[in-house]
């Protein structure tokens, strides 16, 4: 079964300890936490010390994108904040390698995401490493954008490759435009794990919007 998980970016940020409970209660099985730092992409939204703050408001797990500039110097203190999984972008790591087991090493799930235009083959040499490979089927930076529908076939690469290097521990995780028409077509292209922004926060009924996406033909 694939996992669901709500992006707090579409979330009401005046009332985030309420709506993450209204996922939970809705059957979420993670939240996607994206931390931008307006360098990497125009944006600015929470940091460590809300994520902090929230940790004690879910028992969620707690899924972190890092759009930031320097990964590395948000890793033990998102450590300290309760997450579980930590990504980073390929683009803006030029010690990827070490970045990644720095996040094994403060023990927690490392992943590597990809924004549109970045060939997932990238990702060869760490293949083995990674426990989640996020393929991001927007520009990232912004919520509410149009899925990219070419991010399909990119799904089905990254599968591929962690197929050959025999990872069968990693998730591909897809963001970016996920609604009740679209997700069909990247859990069958290889998705596992699903972030869907405001196609959960922008309902009324969480519950009834993470159940219409976690079902399938």
């Amino acid at each position: 079964m694939i996992q669901i998980g709500p992006s707090l970016l579409s979330a009401d940020f005046s009332r985030l300890a309420d709506e993450l409970k209204d996922i939970e209660k809705g059957g979420a099985d993670f939240v996607h936490l994206d931390l931008m730092d307006g360098h990497f992409v125009p944006n600015l939204t929470f940091g460590v010390p809300v994520i902090a703050a929230l940790r004690n408001w879910t028992n969620l797990l707690f899924d972190t994108h890092l759009m930031v500039e320097h990964p590395e110097n948000y890793i033990e203190s998102l450590a300290a904040a309760g997450v579980q999984y930590v990504t980073v972008h390929q683009e803006v790591c030029p010690h990827l390698d070490r970045v990644l087991h720095q996040i094994k090493e403060n023990r927690m799930k490392c992943g590597v995401a990809l924004n549109p235009s970045t060939p997932v083959e990238t990702l060869a040499c760490v293949a083995s490493l990674v426990d989640m490979v996020l393929i991001m089927s927007v520009n990232p930076g912004f919520g509410g954008q149009k899925f990219i529908p070419y991010s399909v076939d990119k799904i089905k690469v990254a599968a591929e490759l962690l197929k050959t290097a025999g990872n069968t521990r990693a998730v591909i995780e897809v963001d970016g435009g996920i609604n009740a028409e679209i997700v069909h077509s990247v859990v069958e292209a290889g998705a596992t794990w699903v972030v869907a922004g405001s196609a959960v926060f922008g309902k009324a009924d969480r519950a009834a919007a993470i159940a219409s996406l976690r079902r399938q033909p």
